[in-house]
């Protein structure tokens, strides 16, 4: 048996070139701040691309290269009136790509600094980022 896993490994690095270790979910979740958009790739291929809503006049959406920290299925804000969030996936502190029942504002900013998404398209990238694991998350914010 292991000789047939080995011969299956080689065989697979030579087909894919790569191992089957590497062949893990790759979720990568980038934010265009300037468009308003979240395109969700798996496995390097564009899966979603969504309209988004981050921070308005006055707040702030951190930009870089972030992997998620923890999920929510559902969390209330401490800081802004106990807001529902749903399909949390936090990436950076107190930031998070979340649902919203604000979708008449998705497109443009409109948020205090967070990645609001309808809440079927939050709950699809949170049950994507489950899936994948943490690990192999990344959530790219730029400009």
């Amino acid at each position: 048996m292991k000789k047939f896993v080995l011969m299956a490994t080689v065989l697979a690095t030579a087909l894919f070139g790569m191992s089957v270790a590497g062949r893990a979910a790759n979720l990568e979740a980038n934010i265009d701040v300037s468009t308003q958009t979240m395109t969700v790739s798996k496995y390097g291929q564009v899966v979603y691309r969504w309209s988004v809503s981050t921070a308005r006049k006055g707040y702030f959406t951190p930009r870089g290269s972030y992997r998620p920290q923890w999920t929510a299925r559902m969390w209330y804000s401490r800081k802004y009136d106990n807001s529902p969030m749903p399909y949390s996936v936090f990436f950076h502190g107190g930031f998070a790509i979340h649902g919203t029942g604000a979708i008449r504002n998705l497109g443009r900013p409109a948020s205090h600094g967070c990645v609001r998404l309808h809440p079927a398209n939050a709950a699809t990238f949170y049950a994507m980022v489950k899936e994948a694991g943490f690990g192999n998350t990344r959530i790219v914010v730029t400009n």
